[in-house]
């Protein structure tokens, strides 16, 4: 076996999330983020839109998963080998959008976090976006950071990038990357274990003046931004 190298890189290609309203969840990214609606079966829809993409299902109100693409097979069945080789127990892949030698494991809080190569329809790879914006970074809140914090970097070899520290120096937000950019996920502290949001990357300013532009004409407000992300120092709208 190789040397211990992580999922590198992989992007963070799309999620899923379950909800007891899917059908209220399916319009809101419909005509809030300007995603496609394409029903699946069995209760699952897919929603894309460019290079942003969501399964959403029924269920409890939950992150099911969060799907990162590696670059090819062969790098796949190396980080494989790996992560079975650190005692992990690998489960089935749960996405209609990676090939069928994808994998899933579970993170400390029960979340699924699935690998794979992406195979998806063709309609949805050539999709042109009116308004530009890549699925870019997946954040949770958790009780167990420091537990959560060891699985991505230590049991799956994600790379912290930032830690957040209170007056106490205890850490209240870590960063990790999974790609060259400076976080793909990060996990929060917090008194529940819950989803906290996702991002989506924009080209430039301008694509952030279109998007403010695209909520007001539909009265969805802006709680946060236009400014700039503490760690990363990107900009976020």
């Amino acid at each position: 076996m190789s040397q211990w190298t992580g999922p590198w890189p992989a992007r963070l290609h799309h999620l899923r999330y379950d909800s007891k309203q899917p059908e209220a969840m399916v319009t809101f990214y419909r005509d809030c983020l300007g995603m496609e609606p394409r029903e699946l079966g069995d209760g699952l829809w897919l929603m894309a839109g460019g290079e942003r993409r969501l399964l959403i299902g029924g269920g409890e109100t939950e992150l099911a998963f969060s799907a990162f693409a590696l670059e090819n097979t062969g790098s796949l069945d190396d980080f494989r080998d790996q992560v079975r080789a650190g005692g992990l127990n690998l489960a089935p892949s749960p996405t209609p959008l990676f090939a069928e030698d994808a994998f899933m494991v579970h993170d400390p809080d029960g979340r699924g976090v699935v690998f794979g190569v992406a195979a998806e329809p063709a309609e949805v790879l050539s999709r042109v976006d009116r308004l530009a914006g890549r699925l870019q970074h997946v954040v949770v809140a958790s009780t167990r950071i420091g537990p959560m914090t060891a699985f991505y970097a230590d049991a799956l070899g994600f790379v912290v990038s930032d830690r957040v520290l209170d007056e106490g120096g205890e850490v209240t937000a870590c960063f990790l990357r999974s790609d060259p950019e400076h976080h793909s996920f990060a996990v929060f502290r917090a008194p529940e274990s819950r989803p906290d949001h996702h991002a989506y990357e924009a080209r430039d300013w301008n694509d952030i003046r279109d998007w403010a532009d695209h909520f007001a004409a539909l009265e969805v407000p802006i709680f946060w931004g236009p400014g700039r992300h503490g760690p990363g120092n990107n900009l976020i709208g």
